[in-house]
């Protein structure tokens, strides 16, 4: 009986616990006032404005005025629409107090027009040490012989030999 009435109190217990975290879970107003405060509209919309510079090279054969239908307010309420959820799913409503708090406060104003520039110079700098790391691993690999002097793999034998004879012609 005691058995059976543990259980019993560690289901409430869960059931509460529970209870509490969908109460707790920030409305989608509460999720879009912190996107406004984060100015998450103009970060979408200068995220899409490179994706568009990058495709518009890519591709020279589609026109300018085709890219300007992917920058749009309609595109970027669409993303934001969709990141509510997520952010609900991994923030409860006082911790979207909380955010709210800081990124109204001047620090968190900064943090705001700074992350865009220090997460630039930040992502140069990555792929600066990215590149001297993989160019000492090739050096190192190149000096064991695992990599030739092209920083290939050595052909070996069963490589230069298939090892099904291809089909003729007429098979």
């Amino acid at each position: 009986m005691k058995k059976w009435a543990g259980t019993a109190a560690a289901a409430a217990l869960a059931l509460g616990a529970a209870g509490q975290a969908v109460a707790a879970q920030p409305s989608e107003k509460q999720v879009r006032e912190l996107f406004e405060v984060m100015h998450m509209d103009r970060m979408f919309g200068q995220m899409n404005t490179q994706m568009v510079t990058v495709m518009g090279q890519a591709v020279p054969c589609v026109p300018a005025s085709y890219w300007q239908g992917f920058i749009d307010a309609s595109g970027t309420r669409q993303l934001l629409g969709q990141m509510v959820p997520i952010y609900q799913r991994h923030f409860t409503a006082q911790d979207v107090a909380g955010l709210l708090k800081f990124y109204r406060s001047p620090l968190g104003q900064k943090v705001i027009t700074q992350m865009p520039v220090t997460m630039a110079e930040g992502m140069k700098v990555g792929q600066a040490w990215g590149r001297e790391r993989g160019q000492t691993m090739i050096r190192q690999l190149q000096q064991k012989g695992t990599l030739d002097a092209n920083g290939q793999c050595p052909a070996s034998p069963a490589a230069a030999k298939p090892a099904v004879p291809a089909p003729g012609p007429g098979h």
